[in-house]
């Protein structure tokens, strides 16, 4: 089949590239930084778009900016991008979309009260945060929460830019299917990491800079007390969901392929904390260890790890790489310059990368 990919020269959509002509599809890769066609442009969407059957859309304005000065330039690239190229796909009647979606739609993950059970707790205050009280407390009784994994039926809360245009991106996408009768699948990322990752680079997640710092001899600098959890997954397994995800659009593996709009997490199901993976960078690196700063960022999130069990049980995706072998790859191999628009980097750490650092002492 042959597939218009956008951000297609990008860390993760270089990958599901790879993984299409792998599998015997025809990919098209649409790249801003590779040849200047940008999907805001709808002549140079509509040439994209000819002879195409499906869109795997990968290409945003990915982290979270230097201030809310920076709001217009992501609304556009990726909001009004993808409005662009869908209403290009209507007029050239392509019927199927892939979306590169993110978990950072969601805001914090779920959490437990022993008492009041399932809770929203909202952003952590900073006076907490100055004195070392990271954890979220029951917003009804205060008291200590247990985390647990969000499935894709949980709540929206985009508490950034970033997160609220990929959820415009969702809406959108929605609107386009029921106006037109096409077929959406959004792939809510997470933690997305491995090889060709940008260096040093906020958006690219912290497991670039952590990877960054011990190339330089440098011990990786943790965040608050380093238990914040998120789900790590490889780029491979990233590209290999996508490549499910198209053929259960195209009715290869599922008959019709999901109608409408669809959403998915796609996380390893292998929950770590963000110590536990510096700590695993700097074994494998044979660095100097992690460096515990009690630094915090203002509106990160604490606790954020996916229920993927709709992919798996509905379209039979399986993660492939564990953390262990994943973050030893990771420290064995180069990463690429900073990207710009070209395409989904990872998401920003979940939140672990908002605002610039603050001390809590």
């Amino acid at each position: 089949m042959r597939v218009l990919v956008t951000g297609g020269a990008g860390f993760i959509g270089s990958h599901i590239v790879a993984e299409l002509i792998a599998r015997g599809h025809e990919p098209v890769v649409f790249d801003l930084a590779q040849d200047g066609r940008d999907v805001r442009d709808p002549d140079a969407v509509a040439q994209a778009l000819e002879g195409v059957r499906a869109v795997c859309h990968q290409a945003a304005r990915v982290g979270l900016g230097k201030d809310f000065g920076d709001a217009p330039g992501y609304v556009s690239a990726n909001d009004l991008g993808t409005a662009v190229l869908l209403a290009e796909m209507a007029r050239a009647r392509v019927p199927k979309l892939l979306l590169a979606g993110s978990m950072v739609v969601y805001g914090e993950g779920r959490y437990e009260c022993p008492v009041h059970g399932a809770v929203r707790p909202g952003p952590r205050d900073e006076a907490d945060l100055k004195a070392g009280r990271y954890e979220p407390r029951c917003p009804l009784c205060g008291a200590e929460l247990a985390p647990g994994l969000v499935a894709e039926d949980a709540p929206m809360d985009p508490r950034n830019v970033y997160a609220t245009t990929k959820l415009a991106q969702e809406h959108l996408a929605s609107s386009w299917a029921r106006a037109t009768g096409g077929q959406v699948v959004s792939l809510r990322y997470h933690n997305v990491y491995g090889p060709g990752m940008p260096r040093d680079t906020p958006y690219a997640g912290v497991a670039a800079l952590f990877r960054s710092s011990l190339a330089r001899g440098e011990a990786p600098r943790v965040f608050e007390d380093g238990g914040q959890r998120r789900d790590f997954v490889h780029v491979r397994d990233v590209a290999a969901a996508n490549a499910v995800a198209l053929e259960a659009l195209s009715g290869a593996h599922a008959a019709g392929g999901p109608a409408g709009f669809t959403a998915y997490n796609v996380g390893s199901g292998d929950p770590r904390t963000v110590g536990d993976m510096a700590e695993a960078l700097a074994v494998a690196c044979g660095g100097p260890a992690p460096v515990v700063t009690g630094e915090y960022r203002l509106g990160d999130v604490r606790h954020i790890t996916a229920d993927s069990a709709r992919l798996r049980d509905e379209l039979g995706w399986r993660p492939a790489v564990p953390f262990g072998a994943g973050m030893a790859e990771l420290a064995a191999g180069a990463h690429t310059e900073p990207c710009s628009e070209s395409g989904e980097s990872g998401e920003p750490g979940g939140g672990i990368l908002v605002s610039w650092p603050r001390s809590a002492g």
